[in-house]
């Protein structure tokens, strides 16, 4: 075991990457420590340490280590929330003017028209923001699917 712990950290070591969101390795505190990594290496690794002890399933029960306990499994949004993550309060304020900076983001993460994603960012902003519930992990889900219908 310490093998192979000694290889992942040398793993670690040399293929660490710039920041970029992965969005395959589920929640779990692989999830929390590699946080915008990104390469093969880095995903297993992540994986592997999402699932030891059972951390990703505890996790997921209490709703820490980035999972939640409502949440969906969302396939292809980790890089809208990875983006939504760092930039939720100036998304907030654009999506309410329907423009901004952050706009044009998401515009260009969804492969979309930055004028349609602010025109629906704009008159959903209420279904987006929507009291307690307006974290990362809800609004990312709800702009992917406006953004998706």
């Amino acid at each position: 075991m310490k093998k192979l712990l000694a290889a992942a950290a040398v793993a670690v070591a040399l293929t660490a990457a710039p920041a970029r969101a992965a969005d395959n390795v589920g929640c779990g505190m692989g999830s929390v420590l590699l946080r915008g990594q990104s390469g093969i290496v880095l995903n297993l690794l992540a994986t592997f340490l999402n699932n030891i002890s059972g951390n990703q399933t505890f996790g997921i029960t209490t709703g820490t280590s980035g999972c939640t306990q409502n949440g969906r499994i969302a396939g292809g949004t980790g890089k809208l929330f990875a983006f939504m993550e760092n930039n939720l309060d100036q998304f907030a304020i654009d999506a309410s003017r329907g423009h901004g900076e952050t706009i044009d983001a998401v515009a260009s993460i969804m492969d979309m028209p930055a004028d349609k994603v602010g025109s629906i960012a704009k008159q959903n902003f209420a279904v987006l923001f929507n009291g307690e519930d307006a974290d990362a992990v809800s609004v990312s889900l709800k702009m992917s699917e406006l953004l998706k219908a």
